[in-house]
């Protein structure tokens, strides 16, 4: 069986979270070919499984305005999207933190908008690959 994961971006910027086995999640990101990160994180099914449900009730408001989630609200977070509305999808702003909450060692990177439905589809997926 497949693990879990999701892929936001095209060819050039993307932004990868897989599940590895058990709680260890890869983290894979590319701008361009030219700065890119990739690290394994700690996270239990639960956390993403919250993750995947707050993003899924963000992109259902009806407001439709700016949001942030992170992966996981600890110090070990590797993860946080910064959404922004544009025509009928988001921006997203990617906070990468490998050593978790550290302002030294991170990767900021930008992803052109994607689809609202899209974005739904992609976020309910994962959710729901990991409540069976």
């Amino acid at each position: 069986m497949e693990e879990p994961w999701i892929r936001l971006g095209n060819d050039d910027v993307w932004l990868e979270l897989a599940r590895i086995g058990g709680d260890s999640w890869q983290v894979t990101a590319d701008w361009c070919s030219w700065l890119s990160a990739d690290f394994t994180a700690d996270l239990s099914a639960a956390e993403v499984v919250d993750f995947a449900a707050r993003m899924v009730s963000h992109l259902r408001s009806s407001a439709g305005g700016r949001f942030s989630a992170a992966v996981t609200p600890g110090r070990n977070n590797p993860l946080t999207l910064k959404a922004e509305p544009v025509g009928d999808g988001f921006a997203f702003f990617v906070r990468l933190t490998p050593n978790g909450d550290d302002d030294v060692c991170h990767l900021q990177m930008e992803i052109d908008p994607i689809a609202t439905l899209e974005l739904r589809e992609t976020f309910s997926a994962l959710h729901g690959a990991l409540v069976v």
